[in-house]
């Protein structure tokens, strides 16, 4: 199989101050690496950019290494015997064009065959954001049949995923927040929400309560910070939370997170709040599929991306999904 033999990668040279800025981010050139027993040569596909890479710049990032993130690639040499060359592969090891994996580590498994399903969707819908978005629903809120959800970030990776997954899942009143008219048009108008609202026109906790004058049951939180307290105003008793994220505070890591105000209404309406980490829920991944594929390959549901071409732009499609320029998941694609 023909491959490229020159590896390109993005490590990490400084700390950010608020906003990351491209001069934080350094590319290097080197030959591709050559497997070693039990690894194998990964050619990456597609690169995945996430929220949470803000949070690594604060200090999980190590300075001056190669960066990390999920990744598509086809295997181009092994000496992995579980892998064998032209094998699909999804791992941790992105920002980058090349990879050594193995299977069997964490992050790191075979591409089921799938035909008629996008290889987008593995990135999105069928990797790490969808299953967030689903653990999020079937475990965390347990949600079910005609319950009403309030999803914040709606127009964004996990954001479109929980949206489409709370459809199949059989919801009530489908409520989003977003950054800009035009994505709120696009959660009404081609992903199925019943009512949307730009977060920058008032309080969200009075756009909300307008959007849903009876309450809502369910809340899937992307954000922190004033759409926390929002939600806590309009849910029902017995409502519950899951929180996915805190986007509004990754630009502040040097400033204490500001807390709901009304916190402790948690107590008084007998909420429940749970953080979801999808790393605590792999064993859901096939369930995860056996909901999904089938209406991939319909056509009934098509994975929400936006991509970015070409390796050289990977900090630029970073940046532009921290300025929330994607609708859906954002993805790198590197090759063919």
């Amino acid at each position: 199989m023909t491959t490229q033999r020159t590896a390109r990668t993005f490590r990490l040279t400084a700390r950010p101050d608020g906003f990351p800025t491209p001069d934080l981010f350094a590319a290097d050139t080197s030959p591709a690496p050559e497997p070693a027993p039990g690894t194998a040569l990964v050619e990456n596909l597609y690169l995945s950019v996430d929220p949470y890479h803000r949070e690594e710049m604060d200090g999980g990032w190590e300075l001056g290494v190669p960066l990390e993130g999920r990744a598509l690639g086809r295997v181009t040499a092994s000496r992995d015997p579980g892998l064998a060359e032209g094998d699909l592969v999804l791992h941790r090891e992105g920002w980058r064009t090349h990879a050594l994996v193995s299977l069997g580590t964490a992050g790191v498994r075979k591409v089921p065959a799938y035909e008629g399903v996008p290889l987008t969707a593995h990135l999105s819908l069928l990797g790490g954001t969808g299953l967030t978005a689903y653990v999020a629903l079937t475990r965390t809120l347990e949600f079910r049949p005609g319950q009403d959800l309030f999803v914040s970030a709606a127009a964004g990776g996990v954001g479109t995923a929980v949206g489409r997954m709370a459809r199949l899942l059989g919801a009530g009143r489908l409520i989003g927040s977003a950054g800009s008219p035009a994505k709120v048009a696009r959660l009404t108008g081609e992903l199925g929400f019943d009512a949307a609202f730009d977060y920058h026109e008032g309080p969200v906790g009075e756009l909300l309560a307008k959007a849903a004058p009876d309450g809502i049951d369910a809340y899937v939180d992307n954000v922190g910070g004033d759409h926390l307290e929002g939600a806590i105003s309009v849910l029902r008793e017995h409502g519950r939370i899951a929180w996915v994220g805190a986007i509004s505070q990754y630009h502040s890591a040097h400033e204490p997170p500001a807390a709901p105000r009304n916190l402790f209404d948690i107590v008084g309406k007998s909420l429940r709040l749970e953080g979801v980490m999808v790393r605590n829920h792999y064993d859901v991944q096939q369930e995860l599929d056996a909901l999904l594929v089938p209406h991939l390959r319909s056509g009934l549901v098509v994975p929400d991306v936006t991509v970015v071409e070409g390796f050289e732009r990977t900090v630029d499609g970073f940046l532009g999904m921290l300025r929330g320029e994607n609708t859906g998941k954002m993805l790198i694609r590197i090759a063919d």
